[in-house]
């Protein structure tokens, strides 16, 4: 019989059942994920201090050219203020810009010492089904994220705030929102990361998550994916 202890996991890994949460905002052509074009994607990552609260970490923006047979509506346009053709906007194929995200995603779910990556976004469902409907296009198969759980800041915020808007959410927990600059992927994920962090934050302050119990808890046990 071994007396090999089990590996102690890390905070951040115990703190979500050994997912690392990464935010993601998509800007797209519509509301379909199989047939409307992936036109944006932005994602930040987050960290958790030695005190166990959590804080928005580094941001990576990929402007996405349309797939070919993509369908794009003028009034998701109108609303995003993106051209799809314009060639400054120095747009990449879905192919190479999740190539190179999911490689981020890999390596900072390697260095947080979690298994998986699970998606985080204000009305997660719209960003969740594009990531996956644009990976299965690609045919990649390496999907660092969760396939079908993730962390919807809407229904928090809804729960914690009373609003459902990110933009109001924000101002009311006192998080600064310019609705010009808003609607660019990378401007929203960063926003929906502070809200995330603020609201875990919250929660851990008044009780709700002891870090400390939780780590002793499990520092001879494993977590079961």
């Amino acid at each position: 019989m071994s007396d090999k202890k089990p590996k102690l996991k890390t905070p951040m890994a115990m703190r979500f059942r050994g997912f690392l949460p990464i935010i993601v905002d998509v800007e797209t052509g519509g509301f379909n994920a199989q047939k409307d074009a992936l036109l944006q994607i932005g994602a930040t990552t987050i960290r958790m201090d030695n005190q166990g609260y959590l804080h928005k970490d580094a941001t990576y923006f990929y402007q996405v050219e349309p797939f070919k047979g993509a369908n794009i509506e003028q009034a998701a346009l109108d609303f995003t203020g993106i051209d799809p053709f314009n060639p400054l906007r120095g747009a990449r194929t879905e192919e190479d810009v999740l190539k190179e995200f999911f490689q981020h995603v890999r390596a900072a779910v390697k260095e947080a010492g979690c298994n998986r990556a699970v998606l985080v976004g204000h009305n997660a469902h719209f960003d969740h089904n594009f990531m996956m409907a644009a990976a299965e296009r690609c045919g990649i198969k390496r999907n660092p994220f969760h396939p079908f759980s993730n962390f919807d800041t809407s229904t928090l915020a809804g729960f914690v705030t009373g609003h459902t808007v990110l933009a109001k959410a924000c101002k009311l927990t006192g998080i600064e929102f310019d609705n010009a600059a808003a609607h660019a992927a990378d401007y929203d994920a960063e926003r929906t990361a502070e809200l995330f962090c603020l609201m875990v934050n919250r929660f851990k302050n008044i009780g709700g998550w002891d870090l400390a119990i939780r780590a002793n808890k499990l520092h001879n046990s494993t977590i079961v994916d």
